[in-house]
């Protein structure tokens, strides 16, 4: 080969090399006081490294502020669209309204259809996902977008419980029925599989070195003779092994959600603290810019979504709920987790101590915005599932007052009790929230 072209070989490869793309976090709004998207913008583009972020919305004042950025943007569509996306023409219009004003100057990578659909439901979403997700890469081939990808999150809950990551399956129902035709569609259409891994909710006094990136003697699995040194690694290689089982192994995962608060209340202590989350984030970053990827799947560098970005004041929940930022409203970090640019330090500014409300309780009920619709579905798929339902039937202790709104907290904290008092078991397809403060009236009383 001429010089010349070894040269140019040699830039090209450079460039590819050079081109892998950085760490991404999830830009979340629920806030009073946070900044205008065009400042957040520039304050990711001039001061981080982070090259992606990925909102719970289709916001317009939020595409407009990030075209020409080179950010990627992923954006979701609300759960309560998928059965009308099953229709072409609906989904055709959707594209139209939500992606083609601001796509290609926006750099949008992703759309997500709903959040989180399998554990949370209810059936009739899940029923509909994958044929949802199909009808919308169809309207963004009509519409000839081609470089935006159709895929969704899902929590952990889609696996079985198991220690090992060479004993993990999908569960059992939404293997064959859903996986298999999703994976199917990611690989025909070249798009990830997405989920939201947080050893957050694996920690534990026992486990707290292995979920905080800290020096462990790790866990062995003797299936595969590996040892891992961090719950990351554990559940990605969980859901790896799950989708190998399926025969889509080859199927590219995407982290679409981890994190670590930084404060919370009594019962979420010592695990919510600025050490925690510095030591998560920042090992987090580190892990992901060695390149090394997991023990099944090394030398791979995971697409990966941090949350979130900024400490949401108006978020619902306990208070470690408000405090998932790497940064505060007015850009100070509230750690340091290594995604600042070189010569471009943002200060740490030290965090109040908060003061938590005491007790240690904690309940599930229906966030303040939810609809009605969708506390009654929340209703119908907890007393599905083997919970018991009879205190809100007629003549029940907690029948009164008779609204769909009582009912559903009643319900949901039952289900949160039932399943175990993990956050995540209050999600509900973002209708549930977490409380410190009794819901209990008069006989009616929650369980705790």
């Amino acid at each position: 080969m001429p010089p010349t072209r070894v040269a140019a070989a040699a830039l090209l490869f450079f460039a590819a090399v050079t081109a892998v793309h950085s760490i991404g976090v999830n830009y979340g709004t629920l806030g009073d006081n946070l900044p205008p998207p065009s400042q957040v913008a520039q304050f990711l583009k001039d001061k981080t490294t982070i090259d992606r972020i990925k909102i719970f919305d289709v916001n317009p004042d939020i595409l407009r502020a990030f075209a020409n950025t080179g950010i990627h943007v992923a954006v979701t569509i609300p759960n309560g669209e998928i059965p009308n996306l099953t229709k072409v023409r609906y989904a055709r219009r959707w594209v139209v309204t939500h992606i083609k004003p601001f796509y290609p100057q926006t750099k949008i990578n992703y759309i997500l259809v709903g959040n989180e659909i399998l554990h949370w439901g209810p059936q009739n979403l899940i029923d509909n996902l994958v044929s949802a997700m199909v009808t919308v890469h169809r309207a963004l081939l009509l519409e000839k977008i081609t470089g935006v990808a159709v895929t969704t999150a899902h929590s952990l809950g889609i696996l079985e419980p198991t220690d090992l990551p060479s004993e993990a399956r999908f569960r059992s129902g939404w293997d064959r029925g859903v996986l298999e035709p999703m994976l199917k569609f990611h690989r025909s259409t070249k798009s990830p599989f997405m989920v939201n891994p947080y050893p957050y909710f694996s920690y534990g006094p026992e486990k707290a070195d292995l979920c905080l990136f800290r020096p462990t003697k790790g866990l062995f699995d003797k299936n595969t003779r590996r040892t891992y040194g961090n719950m990351f690694d554990i559940l990605l290689d969980s859901v790896y092994t799950s989708m190998n089982k399926l025969g889509y192994g080859d199927v590219e995962i995407v982290a679409g959600e981890t994190g670590w608060a930084s404060a919370g209340e009594v019962f979420e202590q010592p695990k919510c603290s600025v050490p925690n989350a510095a030591s998560y984030n920042g090992g987090l970053v580190a892990h992901y810019n060695s390149g090394r990827g997991t023990p099944l799947m090394p030398k791979r560098r995971f697409e990966t979504y941090i949350f979130g970005l900024f400490n949401e004041n108006q978020k619902p929940g306990s208070m470690a709920e408000r405090n998932f930022g790497l940064f505060r409203p007015d850009f100070s970090s509230v750690y340091e987790a290594g995604v600042m640019r070189a010569g471009a330090p943002v200060p740490v500014k030290p965090i109040p101590s908060p003061r938590p409300v005491v007790g240690g309780k904690k309940w599930c009920v229906a966030k303040a915005g939810a609809s009605d619709a969708a506390l009654q579905n929340n209703i119908n798929y907890v007393c599905s599932q083997g919970v018991d339902c009879q205190p809100i039937q007629p003549g029940g202790a907690c029948f009164t007052p008779s609204s769909v709104r009582s009912h559903a907290s009643f319900a949901m904290n039952a289900y949160y009790r039932a399943k175990g008092p993990n956050d995540f078991n209050c999600d509900f397809s973002g209708t549930g929230v977490v409380t410190s403060t009794d819901p209990s009236t008069g006989s009616c009383k929650y369980l705790s």
